[in-house]
């Protein structure tokens, strides 16, 4: 076509100088432009000086040919979206028989470098159309053991290919030695370790490695223990697969839990998959605490974690100790929402003693102190609704009063919305017909109200103020500036913006609620004679001789450390009204047992000093 074209610039049609770009494009064939993609030239005019492509959409679309010289740019043939074009069958075959050559192309097509993204969206579904995570998995391996590929530790990093091929060693300390930092070195180790058997000298490579990760673990005790223990891992198992003795010198374990550390912010910082090994290292380390430190710890960590220490602790005999713990958690209700979370899914007969209307009861109370956190997930309340079994298992060993009761506290808690208090009310009366008259009876009663301390009331104004003051507002106007932006069907900051705004308003109405059915006392000089709200209560197991001291004070009041206590719980609604000497039955650490009153003192005597 070179001379055709030479023929149109010498008669003004084209210019010289689109002339290569023109011959380009009709040897190729296929060619890309910025807005339309890609196309595929199916015919060319040169008495009316055009050609007619087929982009995307725009079947038989015509253009000039000066203005295609200069807008498009030429696809060669052996680019993997001309040969999607024009040879799909064979692609598919390669990708069924052949996974290297495939990936060659993609490679070659984009410069010898790519994406794992790109390869998926290039391939997916047009050439690959079942399982691509499958397909993905075999490719890698062959990949790793062909020395034409680099395959990155980032998957956002670009997949290269090499025409010189590397020996797998010289691959492998070649990435390791190009990562930064111990977290990248971990990682890139982690990687390696899966080609190990692979290697002809093992050795050689472990003891590079590994000498490299020993001077960085040194460094990171301190500054980062979580990142050095994992380091630590993953050194040994290098050592393992090299064949290499361990070394007296090196850093282990203890120096990380030797530190003046809580075994909780290490453990949460600890990827999910080392977290057993975690607690081996733990409990190796710290062979007479450990179990104490994970039953204090159990109650500040996420789901997961919860259920690896709670393993822990039963794998090595001490299901009595945790059972205590998660009994005195619960009845107290000061018990997270994750570790709920994770009791609830556990559910196992091993827990039949704990599992009870209590249980919810504790939930309802963790569901509603996580309201007013905004770092905090709503999955527990999510998990109630979704596991239409849960509500019916924990109520289904309690007598008709206690489900009456639950009932009462679910129809009064903030914690969920009409529809799923209707939801888990239903539930209820599915199980335990009765209630459906107190429901239908009581639901459109005012609700009780709620006797608070000021510091708890004031507490509560306080976020709300923030709320609606702060909170709010800054809400509103991250929607004004999200608006600005454009077409609101396509606008995700906008989207996302008006769900928190719902979220917001929902906490407002909860807030406001709650502030309504408040009532402020100072507890200031109650009576003694009988417990009450405002009294310093002494009580006395009478099967096993221990003693506590608990402060009941208003629903909003509770430090479980400093035995606080709202007259709301099960503990305190147990002693209200009995005087010094009587003996009532209390449920506490998950049972019930008989307690004796041996003192009753007013917690507070004066009015505290102004603010």
């Amino acid at each position: 076509m070179r001379e055709e074209f030479e023929k149109l610039a010498a008669a003004g049609k084209v210019e010289g100088k689109h002339i290569e770009a023109l011959v380009a494009l009709t040897t190729s064939g296929y060619c890309h432009h910025r807005s339309w993609g890609f196309g595929r030239i199916k015919a060319i005019d040169t008495v009316f000086s055009r050609f007619t492509i087929d982009f995307p959409g725009k079947a038989g679309h015509q253009m000039d040919l000066s203005f295609a010289a200069e807008s498009l740019r030429p696809i060669p043939r052996d680019h993997i979206l001309a040969r999607k074009a024009g040879d799909l069958e064979g692609l598919r075959q390669m990708a069924a028989l052949h996974h290297l050559d495939l990936i060659k192309v993609v490679l070659q097509s984009y410069g010898g470098r790519a994406t794992l993204e790109q390869i998926q969206q290039l391939l997916v579904p047009d050439v690959i159309a079942d399982d691509w995570r499958k397909w993905w998995e075999v490719a890698k391996k062959e990949l790793k053991k062909d020395g034409h590929f680099q395959i990155p530790v980032k998957k956002t990093d670009p997949i290269i290919f090499q025409v010189e091929e590397t020996a797998l060693a010289d691959r492998l300390l070649s990435e390791f030695r190009a990562s930064k930092g111990l977290k990248a070195k971990t990682a890139s180790t982690i990687e390696a370790l899966k080609s190990f058997p692979d290697l002809t000298d093992r050795a050689a490579v472990a003891t590079e490695m590994v000498t490299a990760l020993n001077a960085e673990i040194a460094s990171h005790v301190r500054t980062q223990p979580a990142v050095a223990l994992e380091a630590i891992f993953v050194r040994d198992d290098l050592r393992t697969a090299g064949g290499l003795p361990p070394s007296p010198d090196e850093v282990q374990g203890l120096a990380v839990w030797s530190q003046d550390i809580k075994f909780a912010q290490i453990f949460e910082q600890i990827s999910t998959g080392k977290h057993r090994r975690t607690l081996a290292s733990f409990k190796d380390s710290v062979p007479a605490l450990w179990h104490e430190a994970l039953l204090a710890s159990i109650n500040n960590l996420t789901a997961k974690a919860s259920g690896e220490c709670a393993w822990m602790l039963i794998s090595e005999g001490k299901m009595v100790q945790l059972k205590e713990a998660l009994a005195m958690l619960i009845s107290r209700h000061s018990a997270s929402s994750e570790l709920l979370l994770w009791l609830a899914k556990e559910r196992s007969d091993s827990f039949a003693d704990i599992l009870g209307p209590e249980v919810f009861r504790a939930m309802l109370t963790a569901i509603e102190r996580d309201q007013f956190n905004e770092k905090k997930s709503n999955r527990l309340r999510d998990y109630i609704m979704d596991d239409q079994q849960l509500l019916v298992d924990l109520i289904g060993s309690a007598d008709l009063e206690v489900i009456k009761d639950l009932t009462r506290a679910l129809q009064l808690s903030p914690c969920f919305d009409d529809m799923d208090k209707r939801s888990l009310l239903a539930r209820i009366v599915k199980s335990y017909p009765a209630v459906q008259s107190l429901i239908s009876g009581e639901a459109s009663k005012q609700e009780a109200g709620l006797v608070v301390s000021w510091e708890s009331l004031e507490r509560r104004k306080s976020e709300y103020t923030e709320l609606v003051q702060k909170t709010i507002p800054a809400n509103s106007k991250e929607i004004a500036i999200a608006r600005s932006y454009g077409d609101l069907r396509e606008n995700h900051e906008y989207k996302a913006a008006k769900e928190m705004q719902k979220v917001l308003l929902r906490q407002k109405d909860e807030l406001e609620a709650a502030l309504n059915r408040a009532r402020g006392q100072d507890f200031l000089n109650v009576k003694t004679d009988v417990v009450a709200g405002g009294t310093v209560v002494q009580i006395t197991n009478l099967q096993s001789g221990q003693r506590e001291t608990f402060t009941i004070l208003g629903a909003w009041d509770s430090d479980p450390d400093k035995g606080v206590i709202s007259y709301l719980t099960p503990v305190a609604q147990a002693l209200i009204n009995h005087k010094v000497g009587d003996e009532v039955e209390a449920e506490l650490q998950g049972g019930k047992s008989r307690q004796r009153i041996e003192n009753i003192a007013a917690w507070r005597t004066e009015a505290p000093a102004a603010s």
